[in-house]
């Protein structure tokens, strides 16, 4: 059997199921896509994250791959139209992410709710102000799911202790409503919601899905929280609503300004000297920030080897799996 090849480095648990199962493996986390591109025909699967973008002429070169696994959720970065074409299975691992990336958002609203963030620099800077601080609770509030998989359910779930009302809308599913959320259209979504958060995928609908004409649409204000991909949301519309009082706050972990890697922001430099709109977002006491890391927790890591690997044995080793109780 030819090796798989390993993009980013994996949790330990993918390698000792690799070496279990007698599947060999490869690892290279340096290389360029001009020069994994020209090898990758001497491999049977691949593993990544987000190193590289498998375009279509990468996949062509790459059609005899039995899969191809990439740790985490997204897959703006993978061609799938072409994996499709060429009966390359994907593999993703949302299940290993959706409690951490749950219990990020939900840090990330309380902080915003109790202005945290802002507190703690001013009693930092010997600044004693509580009325300045009063907090909103969340109890007896309306909280909007905007996109109902894994991220979004496990969201409900958490959230629904703090004696909210939830609502979820996803329009890819039908028959989605369950004891942590009721399915609504997005006209009531936005219309009820006082807080909502986002759990959708990246793509050509999904670009920009949160603009001007979303905000146009709030019946009153609300709290925002952006836990999925930076370009669903259009930061010069978001920067209007909060000024204009439409967003009360804003909790992201992701910006439009990424590179593909998202390691990184693109052209950091520039931005900080042209873009308004990344000043606002840096400088305003409405809006807290993280760095793309609201699955980034030891657990998560771990929990994305385990779930790749049993994914990848059920399609190359599959007699391996019978028993098995992935959840």
């Amino acid at each position: 059997m030819k090796p798989v090849l390993i993009l980013n480095k994996p949790h330990e648990v993918l390698l000792e199921t690799f070496r279990k199962y007698q599947i060999p493996y490869e690892a290279d986390y340096e290389s360029s896509y001009e020069s994994i591109k020209s090898k990758i025909k001497d491999y049977a699967g691949l593993v990544l994250r987000s190193r590289i973008s498998l375009d279509a002429d990468f996949i062509k070169q790459a059609q005899h791959l039995k899969f191809i696994a990439r740790e985490g959720v997204g897959l703006d970065h993978i061609d799938t139209a072409a994996c499709t074409q060429w009966n390359i299975p994907v593999l993703i691992s949302p299940e290993g992410s959706r409690d951490t990336v749950a219990e990020h958002a939900i840090g990330m609203l309380l902080n915003l709710m109790n202005h945290l963030s802002r507190c703690n620099q001013q009693v930092k800077q010997n600044i004693w102000s509580r009325e300045e601080n009063r907090a909103f609770e969340l109890k007896g509030k309306t909280v909007g799911i905007i996109g109902y998989g894994n991220m979004g359910r496990s969201f409900a779930q958490k959230i629904k202790g703090f004696d909210v009302e939830v609502l979820a809308y996803d329009k890819y599913k039908q028959d989605y409503g369950d004891d942590f959320a009721s399915a609504v259209s997005l006209e009531e979504l936005l219309n009820r919601a006082d807080v909502i958060t986002l759990h959708i995928p990246l793509d050509e609908q999904n670009t920009y899905f949160v603009n001007d004409s979303f905000f146009a649409k709030l019946k009153h204000p609300v709290f925002l929280i952006n836990t999925a991909r930076g370009l669903v949301l259009e930061t010069a519309a978001l920067v209007k609503a909060i000024q204009r009082g439409e967003v009360l706050g804003a909790a992201l972990d992701v910006l439009e300004y990424e590179d593909q890697s998202f390691d990184q922001l693109m052209d950091l430099d520039r931005l900080k000297e042209e873009n308004k709109d990344y000043k606002f977002l840096v400088e305003s006491d409405q809006v807290v920030l993280s760095p793309h890391i609201a699955g980034w927790s030891f657990e998560s890591k771990k929990r994305h080897g385990e779930v790749l690997g049993m994914k990848i044995l059920d399609i190359i080793a599959p007699k391996n799996l019978k028993g098995s109780t992935l959840t």
